[in-house]
């Protein structure tokens, strides 16, 4: 067993939740299994491999809110690692990475960015030759890695808005979608108005457990409204998933006994055949499945999941000949990997269906950012632009699908029981986020498509205070600044 010992300082520089998200991974970026254990001050993670690698945790970073940042390559040894300095390390090497890769493509580094890095540098110097146990090798430790973090936004920042004006004089306006998932319930005028302001785009969300609440019986009212909704006002239409893994999307009667997994690879071939047959020609995108790699109806082995959304691509495509095809990934980090005993990451999944040539045109990650249980851990522009090129070496168009939190307090109308990391977020950091974020996006050839997972906190929703209108119906900034990149640089 390999274990991996970092001392934190001072003792409640952390808490113990974030500890508990930390993970060690390779150089393939796939989380190892692993068990933590905190004492203030000290983490301890034991695994069963003893290779060395990076170490990912949730941070708190002046400026920045709570942050995953990762450490350089750590190998085992018997004494402990100090991680504020290792931290800043970390960090300062991927940014001085990241600007020579970029700088080799034609990017114009701004000369503040140079500035940044090399004060952060000159403090890890400090941090490195100070005792590492003082306080002064740690403040020195903690300003070198604010300094890299705001060197590492002002880089992102200047990418984003130069690949932006390149591919905006190659063919003008983007051709970029940007949605949001419609929701179980119709939109009122008020919101229809400001949505048709703001997106170009939506999800009409095909919840099996809704739409076929008793087998057999098909209630495609709002579906049917929804669709026309969208047709009427020229948006492109997504919609699904069609087999949505998690148990709150699947009908109580398609828990079935013995050879379970026929049982309900047939009732779930039913749905999808009586949803792609009825709205073909009018659905421009198909999410065929969802949360693949998560989903934990009827406790599905992985293969059995590939399966299933294998029979749903092929059965979608073989209906509907035109429109094209997705499934959906969450946690497209695969933090939970480092928790469970599941084999394949979500990167092997995609792969394997896609090599199948079952008809898969596109994938779509699903990032519910800050939310623990069942989120994504907060990562900042470098890393979020790092995972999109890698989850694009498949070689098809990306759809995001993501939730910000916009407050950290309990949430009345949320349906999953997932808090925050840190107590940073508000309206103002969500749409900070959005402006930080969604023009790095917009950047990248690959991203096809941009969409909020939900719209209203006013309404039922997955995951606390992640909407555009709050619980009195009100927009919040971050739905102004969508609409105003959305008509400064989109079709």
């Amino acid at each position: 067993m390999g274990l991996m010992r970092l001392t934190i300082s001072p003792p409640d520089r952390i808490t113990e939740e974030m500890a508990r998200q930390a993970y060690l991974c390779g150089l393939d970026r796939v989380p190892w299994r692993g068990w933590n254990r905190w004492a203030p001050g000290e983490l301890v993670i034991q695994r069963a491999v003893t290779e060395s690698g990076n170490l990912h945790i949730p941070w708190p970073v002046e400026g920045h809110g709570v942050i995953t940042i990762s450490t350089a390559t750590l190998r085992e040894r018997p004494e402990p690692y100090r991680l504020p300095l290792e931290l800043a390390r970390g960090k300062i090497g991927q940014v001085r990475n990241q600007l020579a890769e970029w700088e080799m493509l034609g990017l114009v580094v701004p000369d503040s960015v140079r500035d940044l890095l090399r004060k952060a540098i000159a403090l890890l110097g400090e941090a490195v030759v100070a005792d590492q146990e003082s306080a002064a090798s740690v403040a020195a430790a903690e300003k070198a890695l604010r300094l890299a973090m705001d060197a590492a936004v002002e880089l992102a920042s200047a990418f984003a808005e130069q690949a932006v004006a390149i591919r905006r004089r190659a063919s003008g306006k983007l051709n970029v979608l940007l949605g949001g998932d419609l929701g179980s319930t119709l939109l009122d005028d008020y919101v229809a108005g400001q949505y048709l302001q703001t997106f170009n785009a939506a999800i009409v969300p095909m919840v099996w457990r809704e739409i076929e609440a008793r087998e057999g019986e098909f209630l495609w009212d709002i579906a049917d409204e929804q669709v026309a909704w969208c047709r009427a006002h020229n948006l492109t239409v997504c919609a699904g998933p069609l087999v949505d893994l998690d148990p709150r999307s699947v009908p109580d009667w398609a828990v079935v006994s013995g050879n379970r997994f026929e049982s309900l690879c047939a009732s779930a071939s039913e749905f999808v055949a009586a949803a792609v047959t009825r709205y073909r020609g009018k659905v421009d995108t198909w999410l065929a499945a969802g949360r693949v790699n998560t989903g934990e109806a009827f406790s599905l082995s992985e293969e059995d999941r590939v399966r299933l959304a294998a029979r749903a691509i092929e059965l979608t495509r073989a209906l509907d000949a035109q429109a094209a095809i997705a499934i959906s990934f969450d946690q497209p980090w695969a933090e939970y990997l480092a928790r469970h005993g599941d084999d394949f990451p979500p990167l092997h999944f995609a792969d394997a269906l896609l090599r199948a040539e079952l008809g898969l045109t596109g994938l779509a990650l699903e990032v519910n950012l800050g939310y623990s249980p069942g989120g994504t851990l907060p990562r900042d522009p470098l890393e979020f632009s790092r995972q999109i090129d890698f989850w694009a070496l498949l070689g098809v168009p990306l759809h995001l699908i993501v939730a910000v939190p916009s407050s950290c307090q309990p949430d009345p109308l949320a349906l999953r029981p997932a808090g925050t990391l840190g107590e940073s977020w508000t309206p103002a950091a969500q749409q900070t986020w959005v402006g930080r974020y969604l023009p790095l996006f917009l950047a990248k050839p690959s991203v096809r498509g941009v969409f909020w997972s939900q719209i209203r906190d006013f309404e039922p929703h997955r995951f606390p205070h992640g909407g555009l209108f709050d619980l009195r119906r009100h927009p919040k900034p971050a739905l102004r600044l969508l609409a105003s990149i959305r008509q400064a640089h989109l079709r």
